[in-house]
């Protein structure tokens, strides 16, 4: 399957609702004491929060968090039992052409089998008012223009992903909703959809992703919503969110591994020696052991705070994991 990247004849082009969501800051997703039971569970806590158009917001937290269900609530699936959620203003409900305002891939499996990859996108772009030919022009964008008259009920799983991608894009919306977006991708593909992502968030979209895959969603997201068991743990930026991690480590590389090594020790750090002749230091921060080397005049080559998303992210959920695998 061909990659197909924003630019070019595929590029995308703010249509009439999606140039009201470029242009217009107060497009964004509010939800405001957002909670939802089911029964006796209560998968949504009073969940406030923002999601704003120019940047990609990750939605972040363990298995059971709440995540999709505060998607569903957002997208009108599920009724809340209080607080409120809205985009632009409006409940999903209210919006007279929702796949021109609202594009959201949930499930990416809510396909008839029988019908073509074309003619399930057909059967929602004529709900929708939206022309054919933007049918084929996100057929062609996400890479599925070869498959077009296959019936989706043969498509692999990165298939399936692809083409529910293409339902989200159909309407050229200004707000998009991706849940899990690069399950069951190949490496091109999990690319792909950063860049997308990305693309419409430089275009002044909003865009807010979920996803499990921390790695990748450093490379992403540009901002962070982090919920636990419902809750909300924190909203920030990527770098203030790895920032407030304990677990930030230093890689240091100096001439006097040895003379520094010690004086670290001394001063409760942990060393650990790397292959390359550099030395990752915990339980110090870069300033502390610059200032260390000083008071030693010792020559610092180089000094990197090192943190990751994962890190921070499993710190900072830790008590909010609702499934825990034995030691």
């Amino acid at each position: 399957m061909a990659p197909v990247r924003l630019g070019g004849s595929a590029s995308f082009t703010c249509g009439l609702a999606a140039t009201m969501a470029c242009n217009d800051d107060r497009i964004v997703i509010e939800a405001r004491g957002l909670t939802k039971r089911f029964g006796n569970v209560l998968a949504v806590d009073g969940l406030s929060f923002d999601v704003e158009p120019g940047r990609v917001t990750g939605f972040l937290g363990p298995n059971g968090s709440g995540k999709s269900t505060t998607m569903r609530l957002i997208m009108g699936l599920d009724l809340p039992n209080a607080g409120s959620v809205t985009v632009g203003g409006r409940k999903y409900h209210d919006l007279p052409w929702p796949l021109r305002e609202v594009g959201s891939l949930l499930e990416a499996n809510s396909i008839h089998p029988g019908r073509s990859a074309r003619a399930h996108l057909w059967s929602l772009a004529q709900s929708n008012g939206i022309a054919r030919r933007r049918v084929d022009e996100v057929l062609e964008l996400v890479g599925l223009t070869a498959v077009a008259t296959k019936r989706a009920g043969k498509f692999s799983l990165g298939m399936t992903q692809r083409l529910g991608i293409a339902a989200a894009l159909l309407g050229d919306p200004g707000v998009l909703l991706f849940d899990e977006p690069v399950n069951g991708l190949d490496p091109e593909g999990i690319r792909w959809v950063r860049n997308l992502c990305r693309g419409l968030a430089s275009d002044g979209r909003t865009v807010f992703i979920s996803s499990h895959l921390m790695a990748e969603m450093s490379l992403t997201a540009d901002h962070l919503v982090v919920i636990g068991k419902g809750r909300m743990i924190a909203e920030m930026s990527v770098t203030e969110f790895v920032a407030r991690s304990s677990r930030q480590s230093v890689r240091v590389r100096t001439p006097s591994a040895s003379s520094l090594s010690d004086a670290v020790r001394a001063a409760s750090g942990i060393v650990i020696p790397e292959p390359d002749g550099s030395m990752t230091v915990t339980g110090m921060n870069a300033a502390d052991i610059g200032e260390l080397a000083a008071s030693l005049n010792v020559a610092l080559h180089e000094l990197t705070p090192v943190a990751s998303l994962e890190d921070a992210f499993m710190e900072l959920t830790d008590e909010a994991v609702e499934y825990r695998a034995a030691p």
